[in-house]
């Protein structure tokens, strides 16, 4: 249960600090006085999106504490032992936003992200309010409560077919990966066969893309190289060159190299020289003969070039990677032309996954409409008592074969819809095609008189669902919040004075000025001030002692 609350600087309220009780607690306050901030701080503290706007008017942060005392083997507390937070049964989280938009959270003293306090607060309350009747209005979240009624079986029907339909879908994709259907295998045979041709018809050799673009370059500046060639030969060669320059060294330091070794090894030298030189004019006279512009092979070359280059475009970075593109594409040809006696084995696996899996729809299918067949006698009769006595009630299904079942689907084939009548002699109709708004909101307390015991929460809170609701079966709403809260603690922010009569705590949320600036404030009302207040919602005058003896009549009604 939430034992305590603590709120500061969330939009009108400056500080609160609110006790509830065991029971039923029950929020009341004139229209705008702040019963929504309440429960806005305590979406807030369960993990709920904020923003800066919740901050109150010229502060830097709002802060909002809970405290919950729990049963130690609760899913809360199991929850808490997973994330290493220690707890004695009792639970403190508190959640602080700042103006810069930074936030902290913490558990017991120990910072934990937005998705560990939400792990840990689903298990903690449950808030119904007028949202959660358009919840209920949706097929999809129709059949997750009928689910939730036999959790433990449906459950581990669904954890198989999620099983069994993981394992179809690998099979399909050991399928997939041999090609797929014989139409498929086909297509992908005459690509393959396509890519493979392609590239073993172009014939390339590692490297030979660089090799090719080297030759083109020599044939695009064959003007400029033979002019460096000839420059360089008559340098070399040419009357008075460097040749007849060195030669008229050679003769001189011949004349007396035998006068020192020194000088020897000198003419040594520079007739090395002239090797080199005769090595280098050679050389260069060989390039010129070469050298010579074929404009077919530049042609050829020009081609060869955007060839490889479409192949590395469509295969690979470079003549490797499209020859080993080659390889592999080679490899799943021939896996594809031998796949189809395994691809048979995988279909004979696959159609046996599927019957697995209709059997296991048809197990979910029966399990759940036992459960909606008493779920629906037991709402009918819950409507009886608020003042619905024609209720009619059912959980449509529809039906499925073996042809038509969707058997991808974890949760089954079913497809449901809570259909009602309020009028005797009236078919029933899809729920959200019929229902009125005070239907609606004796539909959902019906329906949530039916869970208390089911789902481990702690802590129930109804935001006016009573709405639209009076008299007779304002009463006979009171005894129901009396019924859950004899088992789950609830937090009911309500206008009618059954409701408030019947609390075993009465809050008053009102605004008063302080400073200049409007304040909510929240108070626990004694007795005295409970019958106060029950007299203001009748609409009575507090000094009539009238209206206060009805107020005291309302009160001991629902006393046990």
């Amino acid at each position: 249960m939430l034992k305590r609350l603590y709120v500061k600087n969330v939009a009108l309220i400056s500080e609160a600090d609110i006790e509830f009780d065991g029971g039923l607690n029950v929020l009341s306050g004139e229209t705008g006085s702040g019963k929504s901030v309440i429960l806005d701080s305590i979406n807030f503290v369960l993990g709920c999106k904020a923003d800066r706007t919740m901050i109150r008017y010229g502060e830097s942060e709002a802060f909002v504490r809970a405290e919950f005392v729990l049963d130690k083997n609760s899913d809360a507390v199991k929850v808490l032992n997973e994330y290493d937070i220690e707890t004695d049964g009792e639970v403190i989280i508190s959640r602080k936003l700042s103006s810069d938009g930074k936030g902290s959270i913490k558990i017991n003293g120990d910072s934990v992200t937005a998705s560990m306090l939400k792990g840990v607060t689903q298990h903690l309350v449950d808030v119904h309010g007028q949202s959660e009747h358009f919840f209920l209005l949706s097929e999809d979240n129709q059949l997750k409560l009928i689910d939730s009624l036999a959790a433990e079986k449906t459950e581990k029907i669904k954890d198989g077919l999620a099983d069994l339909i993981s394992e179809k879908r690998q099979l399909k994709s050991k399928i997939d990966s041999l090609g797929g259907d014989e139409s498929e295998r086909a297509r992908k045979l005459d690509l393959l066969g396509y890519q493979i041709n392609e590239i073993q018809a172009a014939g390339l050799k590692a490297g030979e893309y660089e090799e090719l673009k080297t030759r083109q370059n020599v044939l695009l500046n064959i003007e400029k190289i033979m002019s460096a060639i000839n420059e360089a030969k008559t340098v070399i060669g040419g009357e008075g060159g460097c040749g007849d320059c060195l030669a008229l060294a050679m003769h001189a330091m011949n004349g007396i190299s035998s006068i020192d070794d020194g000088y020897a090894q000198i003419y040594g030298r520079l007739e090395s020289v002239g090797a080199e030189i005769d090595d280098i004019s050679e050389t260069l006279s060989a390039y010129a003969d070469n050298l010579s512009f074929d404009e077919g092979e530049a042609k050829q070359i020009d081609e060869r070039l955007e060839l490889i280059k479409t192949l590395i475009k469509k295969y690979g970075a470079d003549e490797e990677h499209v020859i080993s593109y080659m390889e592999k594409a080679q490899a799943e040809f021939e896996a594809i032309s031998d796949s189809a006696a395994l691809i048979e084995k995988y279909m004979a696996q696959i159609n046996k996954c599927d019957e697995k899996i209709y059997d296991c729809c048809q197990e979910l299918t029966k399990i759940r409409k036992a459960v909606a067949q008493s779920l629906s006698e037991r709402v009918v009769g819950e409507l009886k008592t608020l003042n619905i006595p024609d209720a009619q009630f059912g959980v449509y299904f529809n039906e499925y074969d073996m042809a038509s079942a969707d058997l991808q689907n974890v949760n089954g084939a079913d497809k449901i819809s809570f259909e009602f009548s309020a009028n005797k002699g009236e078919p029933k109709k899809p729920l959200n095609k019929v229902i009125s708004g005070g239907e609606m909101s004796r539909f959902m307390l019906a329906i949530k008189t039916q869970l208390k015991d089911l789902n481990g929460i702690s802590t129930y809170i109804f935001d006016e669902i009573d709405s639209g609701i009076s008299g007779f079966t304002a009463a006979t709403v009171a005894k129901k919040f009396i019924d859950i809260s004899r088992h789950t603690q609830i937090l009911a922010v309500s206008h009618l004075p059954q409701v408030c009569a019947a609390s075993d705590a009465q809050l008053l949320i009102y605004k008063v000025e302080e400073g200049g600036k409007t304040v909510t404030k929240v108070k626990k009302l004694t007795k005295e001030q409970k019958v106060e207040e029950i007299v203001r919602l009748t609409g009575g005058n507090s000094l009539s002692d009238a209206a206060r003896r009805h107020a005291e009549e309302l009160i001991n009604q629902f006393k046990n």
